[in-house]
């Protein structure tokens, strides 16, 4: 199933197969995914051909500066025939979000995703309104330094496992993908090869995943070296700490093992913990880098043997 996974958004997000490998490791491991790029690379395109694969329900929030938070999470409608307030589902109430250009909303806006992503409900006017299993929020956005953004909170960016970069295709891409537009190739063509209940059986065996006591350290020693680096302002917190275990277990499991080996958590930290830390103003000054910092702090960490 994982195979006809990889098979059916290849053929149509091409020449990314490291990042379709990390959008299903966060479908493994229950997460949600931040897609930072320049317009026009296949954010979209990599979002709704993953929903397009799955038999499950869709929905899209195309963020713009007018984009109100009932929009998205619903809102309380007056029936006059009953007397009494109705809840209007939201778009949120879908199993698959597409959450496009999320930057480009108020901050207000963007904080009606917050209780959605960490507990899988909503609250309307006083009531608790949970949101059908499984639920993923895939969302986009163009880099901070674009006009017309609203950077995300630090408490809505840690509630991402993975924050991903596409970056610009091959010469081969482009030409592949031209060919496919002037044959008629469009995502009105995917099939869905699983459904909610298959993504709902692979997390359970995901979970099921053993990990070992030297390897819960190992993982906790990165996260410590995050907070003792004097480069960060901001060191990755507890969520990430379990995020990171989450992510190498489905990591593991795509590999196709039933335990996690240090690799498969090399193999996930840096996409799980670059978002979540952030640098002083000294460090930014002196033009550090995160994703140099952090393979550093990552390849310093003992490495557990046995």
């Amino acid at each position: 199933m994982l195979n006809k996974l990889r098979e059916t958004i290849g053929s149509y997000f091409i020449g990314k197969s490291e990042t379709v490998e990390d959008l299903l490791t966060c479908l493994l491991a229950g997460g949600h995914v931040l897609l930072e790029d320049v317009p026009g690379v296949g954010k979209t395109t990599l979002a709704k051909t993953l929903a397009a694969s799955l038999n499950c329900s869709f929905g899209r929030i195309q963020f713009t500066p007018d984009t109100l938070p009932g929009d998205v999470v619903g809102l309380s409608v007056f029936n006059m025939k009953t007397g009494e307030f109705e809840y209007r589902e939201g778009a949120v109430m879908r199993q698959i979000i597409l959450a496009d250009e999320i930057n480009r909303t108020s901050p207000k806006t963007q904080a009606a995703l917050l209780e959605a992503m960490a507990e899988g409900q909503v609250s309307v006017d006083g009531q608790v309104f949970k949101l059908p299993d499984p639920f993923m929020v895939i969302a986009t956005q163009n880099p901070a330094t674009f006009l017309g953004t609203y950077p995300l909170p630090e408490a809505q960016i840690d509630r991402f496992m993975m924050k991903l970069s596409l970056g610009y295709p091959s010469k081969e891409t482009e030409e592949t993908l031209a060919r496919n537009m002037l044959e008629g190739k469009t995502l009105a063509d995917v099939k869905p090869v699983c459904s909610a209940d298959d993504v709902l059986r692979l997390r359970r065996e995901t979970i099921a995943v053993h990990v070992e006591d030297n390897i819960l350290a190992y993982i906790s020693g990165i996260i410590t070296r995050t907070r003792q680096e004097k480069r960060f302002a901001l060191g990755a917190s507890p969520r990430a700490f379990l995020d990171l275990t989450k992510a190498s277990q489905a990591k593991a499991y795509l590999s196709g093992r039933d335990f996690v080996k240090p690799d498969d958590v090399k193999a996930v930290a840096l996409n799980t913990l670059h978002h979540r830390v952030i640098l002083t103003p000294e460090a930014k000054i002196g033009h550090e880098d995160t994703d140099r910092i952090l393979p550093s702090l990552i390849l310093t960490e003992t490495v557990p043997t046995a």
